[in-house]
């Protein structure tokens, strides 16, 4: 049987020196104290210390890929300390030096998917930034993101989609009003492109889909066209939540109504979670962010191999990465 390796990485958050200046984003944006010793704390035990300072996880992670026969990365460039996406300038540098290098050591073998963190979210309880098109337009013209891909390897079929785009109702609280009427015409645009791919698929193919956040799984189930080749797909590699232990904390909560009296971020993570028990027709499989999580120092990369043949299901490593 003929086999390739696929190394994926996601969640880099690489830091620019012009990011790195601003040490503190997520405090400095809340005015209420207790919400600011909150944050500190939930940074410092228990999602991630030091965001600024773990660049060297992208080099520790090109040293050990050797040369893969592919790498896709899943999203998550910079780290939006502006909550602007790339529109940002610290942002969009961050972006750039962190696919500068991946390219570098992989292109033409090489491709990259939009996360949340290109387009811009809210902040955690500051409620500043969002989505932003010029971040989508800088992204695709600039750091030369394709929003669609698709990639035949064998039988097996590559697809890369823009998890916000395709979640834009539970993100419109995080875009600019005079926005919306473009991200709209924007996410159609994709949501056609996936139709496509999906019903031109052929008996004998098999789909892995790359989707950064899990929240736009239920919207691909709303397509008749995906769902009645939802067969075909065989697993769906997200990012996004950073954590294993984050991923089955979401399973179990997997339901539960929308809050919406505690601010954007909870009602829109609350809003997703609501219709995550979709999440099971896609087969999901978590790529940690190269860091993890501080509670757990659980970050890494994950390997798949691939029978082209399609006779057996692909195969996943999960690689520890020590910091």
């Amino acid at each position: 049987m003929q086999r390739q390796t696929v190394l994926i990485v996601s969640d880099i958050h690489y830091a620019s020196p012009a990011e790195q200046l601003r040490r503190d984003h997520e405090v400095n944006v809340i005015s209420n104290p207790l919400l600011r010793l909150f944050i500190r704390f939930f940074r410092h035990y228990i999602w991630l210390r030091a965001p600024m300072e773990k660049n060297h996880l992208l080099d520790q992670f090109i040293e050990r890929a050797g040369q893969p026969d592919w790498v896709v990365a899943n999203g998550d460039y910079s780290c939006d300390s502006a909550f602007l996406g790339v529109s940002d300038d610290a942002a969009f540098q961050s972006a750039q030096q962190c696919l500068g290098k991946l390219r570098q050591a992989f292109q033409p073998q090489f491709r990259a998917v939009f996360g949340d963190h290109e387009l811009g979210k809210k902040s955690l309880l500051g409620d500043r930034g969002g989505m932003r098109l010029a971040s989508l337009h800088r992204s695709e013209t600039e750091l030369g993101l394709e929003p669609f891909w698709r990639l035949e390897l064998g039988h097996y079929v590559l697809i890369g989609v823009v998890s916000s785009l395709i979640a834009l109702p539970v993100f419109e609280s995080d875009s600019l009003p005079g926005e919306l009427a473009e991200w709209a015409q924007a996410r159609e645009r994709h949501l056609a492109k996936i139709r496509e791919a999906f019903a031109r698929l052929r008996p004998e193919q098999r789909v892995i889909l790359f989707c950064h956040d899990p929240s736009a799984l239920p919207f691909l189930w709303e397509e008749s066209a995906i769902r009645e080749k939802i067969s075909r797909l065989e697993q769906t590699i997200i990012g996004h939540l950073h954590s294993p232990a984050i991923l089955w904390k979401s399973r179990l909560l997997a339901g539960i109504p929308p809050i919406r009296f505690l601010g954007t971020t909870v009602q829109r993570a609350t809003t997703a979670l609501s219709r995550a028990r979709h999440w099971q027709e896609f087969h999901v499989r978590l790529c940690p962010a190269l860091a993890g999580i501080e509670l757990l120092k659980d970050g890494g990369f994950l390997s798949m191999e691939l029978d082209l043949s399609a006779q057996t299901p692909a195969r996943f490593t999960r690689h520890r990465i020590a910091r």
